[in-house]
């Protein structure tokens, strides 16, 4: 595992001319902070999977590192090995491979299941080819019935062939030492690359969280609610809280930090500055 910590930064695809324009100045001002690779989400149900490889063709026509994400819930093997080739067919080497949520309104979940059988069909049909990060959850995925399943689940996602794992957001670093630590003595030896998600909008953050899991500690929470409206308050909150987590996650160990950007730029640039990456 390399000692130099891997940072990078996740967009999603923008849905309008002015998404784009947005999304185009963000990743431009992020760039110049030279992280190892962005990477760019894929909808429920690959509803976004144009936009995904665009932004990643034009991300890496820039001359950086992009990976696209793919999900494999409520798609067929076909559509999966499509997809694969296609990347393969534009030089792209590196993917983020994920279950997905199942998008609104279908129940069936295609061919594949779970994201330990996406990372093995990636390998059984392209072999070596992509370097394959999969998501890992230190507060444990919301369908996760007890902490062993969540250790057992992310080994099949290793075992298949992830090269390495990126985290849910979380805000208790304590959570993610003891998550490491359990990897480790299960052999899971895969560098575990913290998620990070800044803080600019309470509400917003608050619904994101009640949505996959990752918990808000009562400390922040409370002080998060009582600025209320206090736009100013609550980001300058968050990027003092933000960047302290980072600062303790990088000391203890952590094998780099991944950015959720939300596709803006500003917070993710000010954390990176005031750690003086």
């Amino acid at each position: 595992m390399g000692s130099v910590p891997v940072f990078s930064f996740e967009f999603f695809p923008p849905r309008t001319p002015e998404g784009k324009a947005k999304l185009r100045a963000a990743w431009q001002e992020l760039a110049r902070l030279e992280p190892r690779f962005f990477s760019c989400t894929y909808g429920a149900g690959g509803s976004t999977r144009e936009g995904t490889l665009e932004t990643v063709l034009e991300i890496r026509k820039a001359g950086h590192e992009a990976a696209p994400h793919i999900s494999c819930v409520a798609s067929t093997k076909k559509d999966v090995g499509e997809q694969l080739a296609l990347y393969k067919s534009h030089g792209i080497r590196h993917v983020v491979a994920l279950r997905g949520d199942l998008p609104s309104g279908i129940a069936a979940s295609g061919e594949f299941r779970y994201a330990n059988e996406l990372v093995a069909f990636i390998r059984e049909t392209t072999g070596d080819w992509f370097r394959i990060e999969v998501a890992c959850y230190p507060e444990y995925h919301p369908q996760t019935r007890n902490a062993a399943d969540e250790v057992k689940n992310f080994r099949k996602k290793v075992e298949a062939g992830a090269d390495a794992a990126i985290t849910q957001y979380f805000y208790n670093a304590d959570a993610y030492f003891r998550f490491v630590d359990e990897c480790r003595a299960a052999g899971i030896a895969v560098p575990i690359v913290p998620g990070i998600m800044p803080i600019g909008n309470f509400s917003q953050l608050a619904r994101f969280s009640d949505a996959c899991g990752a918990e808000i500690p009562r400390w922040m929470r409370v002080k998060l609610e009582g600025y209320r409206d206090d736009a100013a308050s609550i980001r300058a909150f968050g990027l003092d809280a933000v960047t302290a987590l980072c600062a303790r996650l990088l000391a203890g160990g952590a094998p780099g930090l991944h950015f959720y950007t939300l596709n803006q730029a500003a917070l993710s640039a000010e954390i990176w500055r005031r750690l003086k990456l």
